[in-house]
């Protein structure tokens, strides 16, 4: 922590110390790992470094592992201005659970969910995982039975990547035992309409939410943004990233900082930024950018809007992505109405798919 501490104090020099802190986030289960004294004072350190607010406007979320949290715990985050908790599940099926070496009781769960409700929290989310070893559509609706008892604020549902060769953890999970694609494709179908049916606002990108969330309220209202913390209420900031691994974004510039705890300290002990790579953004960039961003928050885009912000004519311009476009028409994903990409309801749940044919990274 001492040298994150020195990472805040290089940082802080390179921004305006007037500026507001509109998002923080803990990531990763930091409660885990850090004792009450220690998330204290990394708290103090980055109120000593940075502006936070205090009158709880700011989006302040932290991850938390339902396991190893306490009522204690909890509690105090809420008094160091958190006031948005993430909870990993991922599966309740025993099965599950054993075959990805996560055994997770539905008590724990609803245990650290009631105690962030006691406490105040805005919003707890809980997140799940399909494609995993086991999972079967029958045994992921009684997963869904058990979590939309709850009442989450929000749910987040992600597709499970098995990439053993980058995660060695994951070497142990055998392939055989993981879901086809058509019993994948079950799951999520089925657990989208569960979640509507239930009155969840389906937000994009695996992201659902009560009507009443924020997020839902945002979307609603064509105000809804994302960013590498995730969908947000707050207009596109500046990201600064500490510690291990993380990722920073500041105008149209991204960067990351070391991978490994030997070469972030040796970095920092030599009085530099841990960063090891970055890349600046071009016209182009920042154009696919937007638009991207402005389907998976808002399912729609003016292209003539696009097209004057930008000078260009946005049909000659992406004469490449055409017949992808027309694909997408196609298969009843999208239409185009007076100018504008409007995302038909099928097309949401495959939003990301959609914004790919905008990414020319991908080719």
């Amino acid at each position: 922590l001492d040298r994150v501490y020195k990472e805040m104090a290089m940082q802080a020099e390179l921004f305006d110390a007037e500026r507001w802190v509109d998002q923080l986030h803990w990531g990763g289960g930091t409660p885990t790992f850090i004792s009450h004294a220690q998330m204290r004072e990394l708290m103090q350190q980055t109120r000593k470094y940075f502006k936070l607010r205090d009158d709880d406007s700011g989006e302040y979320s932290i991850e938390i592992d339902p396991r190893e949290v306490s009522a204690e715990t909890i509690s105090l985050l809420r008094e160091l201005g958190f006031n948005r908790m993430s909870l990993g599940v991922q599966d309740f099926d025993p099965q599950v659970q054993k075959a990805v070496n996560r055994i997770q009781t539905e008590a724990e769960t609803m245990a650290a969910l009631e105690n962030a409700r006691k406490s105040g929290f805005k919003s707890v989310s809980i997140d799940l995982i399909y494609g995993l070893p086991f999972q079967s559509v029958e045994g992921f609706a009684r997963t869904l039975d058990r979590v939309l008892a709850a009442e989450p604020d929000r749910l987040s549902v992600f597709n499970y990547a098995h990439l053993p060769s980058m995660f060695p953890p994951q070497r142990r999970i055998s392939e055989a035992a993981l879901p086809d694609p058509g019993v994948k494709l079950e799951i999520l179908q089925m657990t989208n309409e569960r979640l509507q049916q239930a009155g969840y606002v389906y937000i994009g990108m695996d992201h659902f939410a009560r009507p009443d969330d924020e997020l839902a309220v945002a979307q609603r209202n064509g105000q809804l943004y994302r960013n590498f913390q995730g969908y947000s209420t707050h207009a596109d900031c500046d990201l600064i990233g500490l510690g291990v691994t993380s990722i920073g974004k500041v105008g149209n510039s991204y960067s990351q900082n070391m991978r490994t705890m030997d070469e972030y300290c040796a970095a920092i002990d030599a009085g530099r930024l841990p960063v090891f790579r970055g890349v600046e953004l071009d016209q182009d960039d920042a154009l696919r950018r937007e638009i991207i961003t402005e389907l998976m928050c808002n399912f729609h885009l003016n292209k003539a809007a696009i097209g004057t912000k930008y000078s260009i004519d946005f049909d000659l311009y992406f004469a490449h992505e055409q017949n992808e476009i027309k694909q997408l028409l196609h298969d009843g994903l999208i239409r185009i109405e007076g100018g504008n990409i409007l995302v038909e309801p099928a097309g949401r749940f495959l939003i990301r798919n959609i914004c790919m044919v905008f990414d020319k990274y991908l080719r």
